[in-house]
């Protein structure tokens, strides 16, 4: 039986840091955790100590996992972190905020569920407020089911640096992209929940060379749950887009979601409704499948903004899973003047803020 995520962080919760009695999971140690078959990795970052600390740790660690039923190779790495210096009271460790200064603006992109295209929101909004003029990064942090280094058409992996900080994948068009898919395989599993996922989310932020953007929009995974909840409590964002389809089992759920924003403080930008409907290429015939303008009457009885109304194109389903968002493949088309007036009203409330 493969080992589970539970069994491997209790394990590291037995393993100390030298000259402490903190934990590696506890205290934040733990950078990185990838279990492929019968092989666990590991990575660690502690303060700089005794020049053996790092080594002890190592074995220490890699021994504990070893010893775990269905494991039979453990590679660990512990980087030594140099501690602040000048003055006998430490420094306060950097917020998450602190570590991505250069960053004017944060975007949530979200869904009260999942199925209504946020992914595709995501990709084709970032592209276009690029296309604007904007420095834009793009950020998946749908840990469980991470699709922008497809959708965006990434061919390469981030690189990383002797300073342990990578460099986001730049995409034609701009934008600057960070997703887990392109650190684990297609058909691999993401088992991380409580310290791992938080560890794991404040690599993408703090740990990535954004650099200067005016935009970092972020892909949150459906729902309201850990990882909207950790990035909301650390970050300080400038809005959330919503995104629904028209019919109402969906917009039930937009109210979960707004009201989720709501309570954490975070204003609500509006909403976009996806596959607003269709029409036919063939006589120009426009069929409301899912309904109709139930977004926008949401938005009315919710007195938040309708940001506007996308399409059901097959060209966007198309463009997407062969690396190309609508807005950069076919960008005369009316699903990507959707998503452009969509980014113009999106820029127009933030820029509008400061």
């Amino acid at each position: 039986m493969p080992v589970t995520e539970q069994e491997i962080v209790d394990c590291l919760r037995r393993i100390t840091l030298p000259g402490t009695s903190a934990n590696v999971i506890d205290s934040g140690a733990v950078r990185h955790v990838e279990v492929e078959g019968n092989a666990v990795r590991v990575m660690l970052a502690i303060q700089a100590g005794q020049p053996n600390d790092t080594e002890t740790l190592r074995i220490a660690t890699e021994k504990a996992l070893i010893a775990l039923p269905g494991i039979e190779r453990a590679e660990v790495r512990v980087q030594a972190l140099l501690a602040t210096v000048g003055g006998d009271r430490p420094e306060p460790a950097p917020t998450w905020a602190d570590r991505i200064r250069g960053v004017r603006h944060i975007v949530a992109v979200a869904s009260g569920k999942g199925g209504v295209g946020k992914s595709t929101v995501s990709a084709n909004l970032a592209l276009s407020l690029a296309r604007s003029g904007r420095s834009v990064g793009l950020l998946d942090a749908d840990i469980y089911g991470p699709s922008q280094q497809m959708m965006m058409g990434a061919t390469q992996e981030p690189s990383g640096g002797a300073d342990g900080r990578i460099s986001p994948v730049i995409v034609p068009g701009g934008v600057r992209v960070m997703s887990l898919g392109f650190m684990i395989d297609v058909d691999q599993p993401v088992i991380w929940r409580g310290p791992m996922l938080v560890k794991a989310l404040e690599q993408f932020v703090g740990d990535v060379e954004w650099g200067d953007l005016d935009y970092l929009v972020i892909d949150l995974p459906p729902g309201t749950g850990d990882v909207a909840l950790t990035l909301c409590q650390n970050l300080p964002f400038a809005g959330a887009v919503i995104v629904t389809t028209p019919q109402d089992i969906a917009l039930i759920d937009v109210r979960k979601a707004l009201h989720m924003f709501v309570k954490l403080g975070v204003p609500v930008l509006g909403i976009v409704e996806n596959m607003a409907y269709f029409q036919c290429p063939a006589c120009g015939h426009t069929e409301h499948i899912f309904g109709s303008g139930g977004g926008r009457r949401t938005a009315e009885q919710l007195e938040i903004p309708f940001l506007g109304a996308i399409p059901l194109d097959p060209a966007v389903v198309v463009a997407g899973d062969t690396g190309r968002p609508v807005v950069a493949d076919r960008p005369e088309s009316a699903a990507a003047r959707g998503f452009l007036e969509v980014a113009t009203a999106v820029d127009r409330a933030v820029m509008g803020t400061v």
